[in-house]
């Protein structure tokens, strides 16, 4: 039985118009699909030789990918789909090659990629498998080892791997690239999507399951980096109609073990994969190695500060109110991580629950290669002279010194009640880091729900040495930022420590 519609969406989904899918193509390729796609091997999804039927889940994913702008090239130029494995990754990813070869551009050039060429062999040799199986279209084709080509369209699919010594030179129209996660750099990645840009209407699709969050180089991996990615187009934080993500996975704090966590997970869940095999590998499978695997979650090697969901949960509608105290947390930068003011307030009895909130953030964009970016010093101390203009019972700006004492005294001059809170003493941050994960985790603090502010509370690690445990940032990766989330612990912390700071910057009121 075809799995139900429940299956869509999945947990992460960047937003596609219902216009430009219904411009798309993709009930074209569904068509395409099940007239001339078929099963390669046998599997709990049918026989080897029968024809492919497309899932309602699989249907809704393929008229996203297809969507079209209103001059009829395709609105995605990337698009990042990550499931677990056993769910029909490779499947798909032969039938959008074969649409491409046969029904795509005429003289394109459409290419299976992989970090090795076994891997990208896959899609391939069940793409070849297919067209072998159907005489219209071995008639039309010439097969090759590594390629198919369509003499009277010009049009050729080729295999291409990190392996290769140099991909330069090509103009692809389409890109399949098969279990990104396993690239051991972007190299490929780049130089092949780079490439594109020669051609109107060009996409590239990775189809993945979840890896390692660092490649061999010690950066971030390209899978992971378009994960994260994704996940700010999902939640709002950036609009980039060029880029696409479904991703299917269990919240990482969910009971592993547990049918429901991988039916949540699994799209094709005892349809086109087996529970019987679940049951069996969740015995004999390392616990990371099955929720990467079976689950699609990045597990990291060194431990999340907090649980995966809790954050969100406490989201609720906030505004602000100038009769209400507030305490402001700033942790800044110059050049490389970002410059953060957040906000929290101060309960008003015992069993009020201070709320955590954004006032303003300054980050540089990686996508945008800007060596010259820098914070605007001005812009910064002005916000939060505006902040304190308008709510005049703003109690304390807690502040982290680190290069900007200059600015503190400036502010401090001008009446505002500036605290220095060192966030690199462990003395303050260690009970300050343990204080904030508790009143998450008993429910016992309101957060106002803004993006930025949940991905950097994501990116936190815990670093625990003889002194105790307080947060960190990744130091395997630059673009991890964890400065709202230390702006909201310095803000939390003075807002529920029920006295004044005795150690304010000295400062005359006005």
């Amino acid at each position: 039985m075809p799995a139900e519609i429940s299956s869509w969406p999945p947990r992460w989904l960047t937003p596609v118009p219902e216009d430009a899918i219904a411009r798309g193509s993709g009930d074209l390729v569904i068509d395409f699909a099940e007239a001339y796609g078929v099963i390669t091997k046998d599997s709990v999804a049918g026989k080897m030789g029968q024809p492919i039927q497309m899932r309602d889940w699989q249907k809704e994913l393929t008229r996203h990918i297809f969507a079209k702008t209103e001059t009829k090239s395709y609105r995605q130029s990337v698009n990042l789909i990550g499931m677990p494995r056993k769910n029909g990754k490779s499947s798909l990813g032969s039938v959008y090659a074969l649409f491409h070869l046969f029904l795509g551009a005429r003289g394109g050039e459409t290419y299976s990629l992989a970090s090795e060429k076994e891997q990208a062999r896959i899609v391939f040799g069940d793409t070849k498998k297919m067209v072998e199986q159907n005489p219209e279209l071995l008639s039309m084709v010439k097969l090759y080892k590594d390629a198919i080509e369509v003499p009277s369209t010009g049009s050729v699919y080729r295999v291409r791997s990190s392996e290769d010594s140099s991909a330069e030179g090509y103009s692809p129209t389409a890109i399949i690239y098969d279990e990104l996660h396993t690239a051991p750099n972007r190299k490929l990645f780049d130089v092949m999507s780079l490439a594109m840009g020669s051609r109107p209407s060009a996409s590239l699709t990775a189809i993945t399951t979840a890896g390692v969050k660092v490649d061999q180089t010690g950066g971030e991996s390209i899978a992971y980096t378009l994960y994260q990615y994704g996940q700010k187009i999902a939640r709002g934080e950036v609009q980039d109609d060029s880029f696409f993500m479904a991703w299917w996975e269990s919240p990482i704090e969910a009971d592993y073990k547990d049918p429901k966590t991988w039916q949540i997970a699994n799209p094709g869940f005892g349809d086109i994969n087996s529970a019987l095999d679940f049951e069996s590998s969740v015995r004999r499978t390392p616990e990371n190695e099955f929720k990467t695997k079976r689950l699609n979650n990045f597990v990291n090697a060194q431990s999340a500060w907090l649980p995966t969901g809790v954050w969100d949960k406490r989201a609720v509608e906030f505004e602000l109110d100038p009769d209400q105290e507030y305490v402001l947390g700033f942790d800044g930068s110059f050049s490389g991580d970002a410059t953060v003011i957040v906000g929290c307030t101060v309960p008003k009895e015992e069993a009020e629950m201070p709320t955590i909130f954004m006032v303003r953030a300054w980050e540089k964009d990686e996508q945008i290669h800007d060596r010259e970016w820098r914070v605007n010093i001005a812009e910064v101390e002005q916000t939060m002279l505006d902040f304190v203009r308008d709510n005049p019972k703003c109690r304390e700006i807690a502040c982290d010194p680190y290069r900007w004492q200059r600015s503190m005294e400036v502010l401090a001059e001008k009446g505002l009640p500036i605290v220095e809170w060192p966030s690199t003493s462990p003395r303050r941050m260690i009970p300050a880091t343990t204080k904030f994960q508790d009143a998450v985790l008993d429910e016992v603090l309101l957060q106002d729900g803004d993006p930025l502010l949940a991905r950097h509370i994501d990116n936190a690690v815990v670093k625990t040495d003889n002194l105790g445990s307080r947060i960190v940032k990744d130091k395997r990766s630059s673009q991890r930022r964890i400065d709202a989330a230390v702006a909201a612990v310095l803000a939390f912390d003075r807002a529920t420590s029920g006295k004044i700071e005795e150690e304010l910057i000295p400062r005359v009121y006005v």
